[in-house]
């Protein structure tokens, strides 16, 4: 009987499909997209000339011909001739497109498992036109959830390649290519060198951009809070807070002063108590941007962590597609839940009805909501699991679970004093039932209950407090924030979300600090001269329409190459007025200073923006031969520390100048330790600057200092994109240790260990041998691009005792691992011993593992030998 072939897009989901089809089914994976698009252009061999004796107008009509034809080249796509596009293997697949082909020779059918979203049914698409569309005969099969009935449902009802989805997906692959392509060279020209464009991502720019221009122009205002403490007749202390409504104006400092003095001379009596019942409802499963957000704010992780590990936990078979915008569940995944609950938190948890949950109008994916697989295994029962796996898949069984509990229930107690036209008011609220927070516990309190209290009861003033406050300006996105906000417009889609936030910072126009973004000056360049020149492709309305047509197309109601056509067309008016020299695009002009330019002395200073940051320039670099000046002055970044907090951006905001043209604040810089520059946060744009001077220390280092383990320089305390570090000061050394959290650096560990002929089990790379705090362990030499890490086996370190010394040469212990080198290879049922790590009494252990499950059989190193024992 022939096999049939089934290709997924991932080694692990291959691994983890293969588990549930009969021997008849071989399994192999395309390790993602094997066609693309050119990433360079191809020549054709053909060089192209414009004759000499033609007028300067034909000249630069066929010019422009000639570099048509070079862009179409280069971008693979062909706008003009019905989006004609020039799709290549990827040179890094060719050998999986290699090996696919042999597999699939003694193979009558082939199965395209690859995910159920729009980027899935195009790698299908591609594997079948690469592969040979008639060759074979294909079909198509799609499962939200990697389970055996899943899949063998799947299996039993295959379907043909979405064709529909495809055309959205080319038609979302061409418009990013082509605005890509066309907008990059125009900001080049107009901006800076190395700048480029997306269609999606500079719509998150301007939201970003956007939102740090009212921070910039935000002048917070002084304003007091009043509150007291007060003892009831049982001598217990409660709070009382100043009622104060959002309309009402700012409390000054005299009308604090006016009511304490009240305070002091009135009567505190309670005039009120109030008590109602309150129920909180629990929220929805997750979809792809609620798990983002949430897995934000509980576990610390970003948009990205938390894809990936999404990806591993849904490849592995736990939870359910992790990219879709649809909130809703199936009736099985509601009984799954029902029965948990019933079983293990009893009846009273149990709702009368399910709870049914459904998306918004314009939720395209058709999937479920992202909910574990099982409900009854919980994240304690997950073995082989890394911590944040266990983490991730904790969060979503909580929500999962407790979408379908019942409200929590609570009694809202409030006591009110009025001291002449005030009133201060105390809450409190008491758990009566705590329903759905039984599983999944709600970020504020249960329980903040007040003490007894009856009306007219006579209270004691203790303390009266007052606190200068300032208003704060709009708070600044975080991932998660920013993900919110693009939905909430419409714009980007659960699967593009993660990618749109790596773009803008991969483009140097945005930064995170302290989790949250801050655009650079070079972003808010870009930003306001596209809005000025591409005011459809900037506009969120306009973006989330265009989403919603790709998603018609998707659906079968519009034709692809027709909603491609309007666009383009749009995009090309909007270009060529922007490339036009007079009135075109604005430029990235220098501001002139009164300073002198200290090299060639006849020159003034000027202000100037690279991708780099700011510099001052001399303004005769334009000048012609002898007259010119390529004098350039570095500026050191003032004192404002980047803010950790919204009070801290008030601070900052209070400090800075504020620019005596448009009152935005101003950024400041050290140009020597004579002279400071102000420039206005809206540069070039606005011309607004002011130069102080003083005695100015640029600081040197005053941090902690190490000794360098390797070469004896000295190492001093820096910050990277992971956080604080330690970096050796000897060019020659460029060691690097990183801090704790206890703010101590990390022990020394072993250097990596190169292993050429261990190759990787998931991806095509080769191993190293690493050490770290969790021991010993194997990771993808090309870590972070590939991300495979496995506990060694005895077997595969025993030839290495030359190599762990060498590598174990600068830790305090020299021989700190050699023991292991004399570790059992097997136990005594002949199943492989894998090497371990107890973290409480940091020391290697080993233990034996048959099919990836641990044995009962674990050996440890004790008074010089290894010591086998079993469970």
């Amino acid at each position: 009987m022939s096999k049939s072939l089934v290709i997924v897009e991932s080694p692990a989901k291959a691994k983890t499909i293969s588990k549930y089809l009969g021997s008849e089914y071989i399994v192999e994976s395309s390790v993602g997209h094997i066609r693309d698009l050119p990433k360079k252009a191809i020549s054709d061999g053909k060089r192209s000339t414009i004759p000499k004796n033609i007028s300067p107008e034909e000249k630069e009509r066929l010019k422009a011909i000639n570099d048509r034809k070079r862009l179409i080249r280069r971008m693979g796509i062909n706008p003009d001739n019905g989006w004609e596009a020039d799709w290549q293997i990827i040179p890094e697949k060719e050998k999986v497109l290699k090996a696919l082909k042999k597999a699939a020779k003694n193979c009558e059918h082939i199965y395209l498992a690859t995910d159920l979203d729009r980027e899935g049914e195009a790698i299908a698409w591609h594997l079948k036109e690469a592969l040979g569309s008639d060759k074979y005969n294909y079909s198509r099969v799609r499962f939200n959830q990697i389970t055996k009935d899943a899949i063998i449902e799947s299996f039993s009802e295959p379907k043909d390649i979405d064709l529909d989805l495809v055309k959205a997906y080319r038609a979302r692959r061409f418009l990013d290519k082509v605005i890509g392509f066309e907008l990059s060279p125009l900001l080049w020209k107009k901006i800076a060198r190395g700048l480029s464009a997306g269609r999606v991502q500079s719509v998150a720019l301007r939201l970003l951009d956007e939102r740090e221009r009212s921070i910039q122009e935000f002048i917070p205002e002084e304003f007091w809070e009043v509150n007291i403490d007060v003892l009831s007749k049982e001598n217990e202390k409660v709070k009382f807070e100043l009622n104060r409504k959002k309309s009402d104006p700012l409390l000054k400092k005299d009308d604090a002063e006016l009511i304490k003095n009240q305070l002091n001379t009135h009567e505190l009596k309670i005039n009120e108590i109030s008590k109602k019942p309150v129920k909180v409802k629990p929220k929805p499963p997750f979809i792809t941007s609620t798990l983002q957000q949430s897995a934000s704010t509980r576990l610390g992780f970003n948009v990205k962590r938390t894809m990936r590990v999404a990806q591993k936990l849904y490849e592995a078979g736990y939870i359910t597609y992790m990219r879709t915008d649809a909130p809703s569940l199936s009736k099985d995944s509601i009984n799954d839940a029902r029965n948990y609950i019933s079983e293990q938190l009893g009846e009273n948890y149990l709702t009368n009805a399910p709870r049914i949950y459904s998306g918004n109008e314009n939720a395209q994916e058709a999937h479920e909501a992202v909910r574990p697989t099982n409900t009854f295994l919980k994240s304690s029962d997950l073995l082989n699991l890394s911590e944040e796996e266990v983490k991730l898949y904790k969060l979503i069984w909580d929500r999962f679970v407790a979408s379908q509990m019942p409200d929590a229930e609570y009694l809202s107690t409030s006591a009110k004093i009025n001291v002449n036209e005030n009133i201060f008011v105390a809450r409190g609220r008491e758990l009566v039932f705590d329903g759905f927070t039984k599983v999944q516990k709600t970020s504020t309190k249960d329980e903040e209950m007040l003490p007894t209290l009856n009306e007219g009861e006579i209270l004691i003033l203790e303390k009266i407090n007052q606190e200068q406050k300032f208003t704060k300006p709009p708070a600044r996105f975080s991932e998660a924030a920013l993900v919110r906000e693009l939905e909430k417009k419409g714009i980007g889609r659960p699967s593009t979300y993660a990618n749109i936030i790596s773009t803008i910072q991969d483009r140097g126009y945005v930064e995170i600090q302290n989790k949250r973004f801050f655009v650079k000056k070079i972003g808010h360049i870009v930003a306001e001269r596209l809005i000025e020149s591409f005011n459809d492709i900037m506009d969120y309305d306009f973006t989330a329409n265009l989403e919603n047509n790709l998603d018609k197309v998707a659906n079968g109601e519009a034709e692809w190459r027709n909603v491609l056509d309007g666009f383009y067309k749009s995009f090309q008016e909007d270009l060529l007025s922007a490339l036009d020299e007079h009135n075109g695009m604005r430029g990235n002009s220098p501001t002139l200073t009164n300073m002198l330019c200290p090299d060639c002395n006849s020159n003034n200073l000027v202000i100037r923006n690279s991708s780099n940051g700011v510099f001052l320039g001399c303004s005769g670099y334009s000048n012609a031969g002898d007259q010119k000046c390529k004098n350039t002055l570095n500026l050191v970044s003032g004192d404002e520390a980047i803010s950790v907090d919204d009070n801290e951006e008030v601070e900052n905001l209070l400090i800075k100048r504020r620019c005596p043209i448009c009152s935005t604040s101003m950024d400041n810089y050290l140009i020597d330790e004579n002279k400071k520059i102000h420039v206005c946060g809206k540069n070039p744009d606005c011309s607004g600057y002011e130069i102080e001077e003083g005695n100015f220390k640029i600081r040197g280092y005053d941090g902690p200092t190490l000794e360098c383990h390797k070469c004896g320089s000295e190492m001093q305390l820096k910050t990277g994109r992971f956080g604080k570090y330690f970096a050796c000061q000897n060019d020659n050394c460029g060691t690097t240790r990183a801090l704790q959290r206890n703010g101590e650096p990390k022990p020394i560990t072993m250097e990596p260990i190169e292993l050429q002929e261990l190759k990787c089990l998931k991806c095509e790379d080769h191993y190293l041998l690493r050490d770290s705090m969790k021991g010993l362990f194997l990771a993808a030499s090309q870590y972070p691009k590939n991300r495979e890490t496995r506990a060694p086996k005895v077997s595969e370190i025993k030839d290495l005792a030359n190599e762990i010394r060498e590598a174990c040469r600068y830790l305090p212990d020299k021989n700190k691992h050699e023991y292991l080198l004399t570790a059992p290879e097997h136990d005594s049922d002949g199943n492989p011993y894998v090497i371990r790590y107890n973290r409480n009494e940091d020391v290697h252990y080993v233990a034996s593992e048959k099919d990836g499950k641990k044995t009962k059989w674990t050996a440890a190193y004790t008074n010089g030998e290894w010591l086998e024992t079993k469970k």
